[in-house]
């Protein structure tokens, strides 16, 4: 499984790490249009991500506890009529998120600039493991302090557990 060193930030706004990435000469690769569906799954994250004509379902283990948040994943290209609708049938939905995405790449890191429905503004940086955690770790480190990233206070879990948690005291109300 490929493996990733992620980190997650919330943003007052997107205008500071855009003027970031210009300085650093770091191009928007595109915007995407994502919806992720989340499903009940006992052994790690488990989601459908529909953007446009595209649906990769995606499962993945992420330590969020620990001083790093390395994350192993794998993924399922799905073909064929409506494959959300297929595994509605299957699966249990936890939550559902839709972003607008901008992706940046720089190294083989992900630079994700996200405007999540009914959540904010976050920054995501996902460093590949190329050829070993101490080299992933150097190119993500670097990208941390050159976008002021303030890892004190990351957001150490995904959109589905800020989405579930919005709506439970949503509920309690």
């Amino acid at each position: 499984m490929p493996l990733n060193l992620e980190i997650k930030v919330a943003l007052k706004s997107l205008a500071h790490a855009e003027s970031l990435l210009r300085k650093l000469k770091i191009k928007k690769a595109k915007t995407l249009i994502q919806k992720d569906v989340y499903y009940i799954n006992k052994n790690g994250l488990l989601k459908l991500r529909v953007e446009g004509d595209s649906n990769v379902l995606i499962r993945y283990k992420r330590d969020e506890k620990g001083k790093n948040r390395w994350s192993n994943y794998e993924l399922l290209t799905l073909t064929g009529k409506n494959p959300e609708k297929y595994l509605k049938n299957i699966f249990d939905i936890e939550a559902v998120v839709q972003k607008n995405r901008d992706l940046y790449l720089y190294k083989n890191t992900r630079i994700h600039l996200d405007k999540v429905k009914g959540l904010g503004c976050f920054l995501e940086l996902e460093t590949l493991l190329m050829d070993d955690k101490e080299d992933a770790k150097k190119r993500f480190d670097f990208l941390v302090k050159e976008l002021e990233l303030d890892t004190v206070n990351q957001i150490r879990k995904s959109y589905r557990d800020i989405t579930i948690e919005k709506q439970k005291a949503k509920t309690a109300k």
